[in-house]
């Protein structure tokens, strides 16, 4: 039988990186509260496994630190001796060549036709005397890089990246993520010459023992309920219902997948309903692999476009820590574009033999360790219905005192900083919420 608890202030669902941040300066400002996480560990997808003495994150997790508060976080969570300060090292792999990331910038090495389709192109559309405003990713491709580079990385890696093709997608997740080069950076990355590094993730910060590390240090400053999870919210009781326990509250911070969200919330006026109906989102099916020699290939990540291949991607976490594989080893993730549910030994031939052609492994017996994995929620689909829906639900949830918030709470593509700083933003509001009214 469920039990009356005693109320709280403010109850935070998902003990991800968002609602970690939530609860940590719920804390600091003396704000009450009780954080629930269903898994039986706190991190959400920024989590380390462990087996056979190798480390594996839920692919790259990566710290790109810039606001100070956030970067003083990470110096109170971990030593700063425990973090590798990296340089980013990735590539593009395509017609048979690696060529420097991003390749907008950097069309040096590809075969000559390649390149030059890929630099007239850029300055066809660069130099072009009308540019209507783009309605989707596809026409902001060629708006901003032209025919070439567009055909040749930008429109078929996006499509395999979210799983749908670049005309359903707008332009609205990529004004951070994409960068866009300067004529200058084009013609010197087109001959060659050292051109300056391009994006928002040219530096990061790493723990050494894995991502997990950090989420693990974030859990122990903060109470986080473990294996716990609300099967409905009556929102008219204001009240979470648990197997055991029902938890009045005033304020819910709320950092798990927005549609999961809106289904605990039972049912919904019309219009949340409908609008509810059009969130999309991407799964993502990739392998974890364990080998028993170590990785010559000097990249933290790979970027893969031609559709030949079976993976989008290919990282190796003992590039970001020697500490993340025994000895003489290494451990690579390697990230599928199928989205459908993949044949395991079927999918592994596949990816042994791409991986063999980019120079990344020698033979499938050097592989001692591979584990095929899911994520539910990958990637958020900015898609042409993705903003109305939003301009729907986000009042709805406003009005009932719920703060929807981190990567798939907010619906959208952000860092694992973005993460932290929303959790900080959703602690505040949350506060300012309970603050009496004049």
């Amino acid at each position: 039988m469920a039990v009356m608890a005693e109320g709280v202030p403010v109850a935070v669902l998902g003990g991800g990186l968002t609602g970690l941040s939530a609860s940590l300066f719920l804390g600091r400002a003396g704000v009450a509260h009780r954080l629930f996480e269903r898994e039986a560990v706190a991190g959400g997808h920024a989590v380390t496994l462990s087996e056979g003495g190798f480390h594996f994150d839920r692919t790259g997790h990566l710290l790109h630190l810039r606001d100070p508060e956030m970067q003083a976080l990470a110096a109170e969570l971990l030593p700063p001796e425990h973090y590798r300060k990296l340089q980013r090292r990735s590539a593009v792999f395509s017609h048979g060549v690696y060529t420097r990331y991003p390749f907008q910038a950097n069309t040096f090495g590809l075969p000559p036709e390649v390149a030059y389709e890929c630099v007239s192109g850029f300055l066809a559309a660069h130099f072009a005397l009308e540019k209507p405003e783009p309605k989707n990713f596809e026409e902001f491709c060629l708006t901003h890089f032209g025919a070439g580079i567009s055909k040749h990385f930008m429109l078929p890696y996006n499509a395999r990246l979210w799983g749908v093709a670049p005309r359903e997608v707008t332009s609205e997740w990529c004004q951070r993520f994409v960068p866009l080069p300067r004529l200058e950076d084009v013609l010197r990355g087109a001959l060659g010459a050292q051109a300056p590094e391009l994006g928002y993730n040219t530096s990061f910060w790493y723990p050494e023992r894995g991502i997990g590390a950090f989420s693990s240090a974030l859990a122990a400053r903060t109470p986080v309920e473990l294996a716990r999870a609300p099967q409905h919210i009556d929102l008219e009781r204001r009240v979470l219902i648990f197997d055991d326990e029902e938890l009045p509250f005033d304020v819910l911070v709320s950092t798990v997948p927005l549609p999961v969200l809106l289904r605990l919330l039972g049912e919904l006026p019309g219009p949340v309903a409908e609008a509810a109906s059009q969130l999309r989102a991407s799964h993502l099916h990739y392998f974890d692999l364990g080998l028993g020699v170590p990785n010559p290939n000097p990249y933290h990540w790979i970027y893969v476009p031609e559709e030949r291949y079976p993976f989008y991607r290919v990282g190796c976490y003992s590039h970001f820590s020697e500490k993340l594989a025994p000895p003489g080893k290494s451990s690579l993730y390697v990230e599928l574009a199928d989205r459908r549910a993949p044949q395991p030994q079927q999918a592994l031939a596949g990816v042994v033999a791409g991986l063999q052609e980019l120079g990344l492994l020698k033979s499938a017996r050097d592989i001692e360790l591979s584990r095929l994995r899911t994520i539910d929620y990958a990637y958020v689909i900015y898609d042409h219905q993705y903003r109305a829906a939003l301009d729907v639900i986000e009042p709805f949830l406003a009005q009932a005192r719920i703060i929807s918030s981190g990567r798939y709470g907010a619906w959208n593509y952000s860092s694992m900083e973005d993460a932290l700083l929303m959790g900080r933003r959703a602690a505040r509001d949350a506060h300012a919420l309970l603050e009496p009214r004049p």
